[in-house]
């Protein structure tokens, strides 16, 4: 899939375009039953299918008090569309000039830049523009005007209720990771990149690989029990998520610290995914940093012999 920031950069050889316009966080079913029909219009029209999404959630602009926490960055959600066999994905630099610009003015801007836009599928609440001034019924009025079909895709119901990203961040909260990813379509994963820590695990003996986690969901804090993928290579690995009590005094920041087991390569900069398998204990305060690694090394052990 090719990732583009700009309209000229996309190299469409003279084909329609069919495009799938959203935020698409998580990429979930719901997500997923609009981004399969557009890839159906642009198998039956001959046409490049592009997925028009934007680089943080609109909230982080228009309501800053207001942003959920993402379940996918930027990296692990563009990995995912591509998966689903999308030809480009436009990313949108969502500033405070874009946020001001009207519905219609958006879609007829992205209709000339296209070149020729064959359909146009979005959900059926989907709502864009400066003060969601664009609908999708004015999304069909500028389709009838400018020549394209537009799929108002109805939500995917589970359990009698619809699958949403809001949905999935309740059962993140909750540690329902089964939930999450029934709702997903693939297995609930946390990923973000390697930064560099304060190397504390590696003074005990387990040096642990450092989640970025900014404006990304993460699930209760506890030690679990999990997957690590590095690139192409996998390891069992004992995750631990919170505030470090043991070591750290004060209202300290959520860590995302990950053991990898039998591995020692340095990851500081790569994107680390962790799939949970167990949660083994919750998070708490030892009376020393004796009886912290003893509990560490049996965290250890644990997640080997699962």
């Amino acid at each position: 899939m090719k990732v583009i920031r700009a309209t000229a950069e996309l190299d469409a050889g003279g084909r329609p375009v069919c495009a799938a316009i959203g935020v698409f966080d998580g990429v979930h079913l719901g997500h997923q039953r609009v981004l399969q029909q557009t890839l159906s219009d642009a198998a039956r029209g001959q046409a490049i299918s592009v997925v028009v999404t934007f680089d943080r959630h609109p909230n982080a602009i228009v309501a800053p008090g207001n942003v959920p926490a993402l379940i996918y960055p930027l990296a692990r959600k563009l990995e995912v569309l591509a998966s689903l066999g999308m030809d480009t994905a436009y990313v949108i630099r969502f500033d405070k000039a874009f946020s001001q610009i009207p519905g219609e003015q958006f879609v007829r801007e992205l209709a000339r830049d296209f070149g020729k836009i064959q359909s146009v599928c979005v959900g059926a609440n989907f709502m864009f523009g400066c003060r969601r001034s664009g609908n999708v019924t004015l999304l069909r009025e500028l389709g009838g005007q400018l020549g394209f079909a537009v799929h108002a895709v109805p939500d995917v119901d589970l359990d009698g209720q619809p699958v949403s990203s809001t949905r999935i961040r309740d059962a993140i909260r909750a540690g329902d990771f089964a939930l999450a990813g029934q709702m997903l379509g693939r297995t609930y994963s946390l990923c973000g990149p390697v930064i560099q820590g304060q190397q504390l695990g590696r003074k005990f003996g387990f040096p642990t690989a450092n989640i970025e986690v900014t404006g990304i969901l993460v699930p209760p804090a506890g030690v679990y029990a999990a997957e690590a993928r590095v690139g192409a290579e996998r390891r069992r690995a004992a995750v631990n998520i919170g505030r470090r009590p043991t070591l750290q005094s004060g209202d300290a920041q959520i860590q995302v610290e990950a053991h990898l087991l039998d591995f020692d390569r340095d990851v500081v900069g790569q994107d680390l995914e962790l799939t949970f398998l167990k949660k083994l204990r919750e998070e708490k305060k030892f009376p020393s940093t004796e009886a912290l690694r003893a509990q560490i090394a049996q965290d250890i052990t644990q997640t080997r012999n699962l």
